[in-house]
């Protein structure tokens, strides 16, 4: 419980995106040097058991990215977002029922 309550005291900035099956959670958060970083957590709603039984666990995965790489990591995911849309074309933002958070990207 107090590693929870720490880490949530660690949180300077916080905004959830809901897209489906997953949500993805974008936090600012600061090391013991002071320095902030972003926090980047994928969570997948999980089932496992039986139909009758079924079992929900959430799958996490995270990345962490320093201020000095955000301009070469925002370079690169607009060039995939880019990639991605010139090849498939552009397509409707997913309409969730408390409403899409957009995210402005630029650094």
């Amino acid at each position: 419980m107090e590693t929870d309550k720490k880490q949530e005291a660690d949180i300077l900035f916080s905004r959830t995106v809901k897209a489906g099956q997953r949500i993805y959670y974008i936090d600012v958060k600061q090391n013991r040097r002071g320095e902030m970083y972003l926090s980047i957590t994928e969570s997948k709603k999980m089932f496992s058991g039986s139909p009758e039984m079924p079992q929900v666990s959430f799958e996490k995965h995270k990345i962490f990215l320093f201020r000095e790489d955000f301009s070469k990591f925002n370079e690169a995911l607009s060039e995939a977002f880019n990639f991605i849309s010139d090849e498939q074309g552009e397509v409707e933002e997913r309409q969730e029922p408390d409403g899409l958070i957009n995210i402005d990207m630029d650094f």
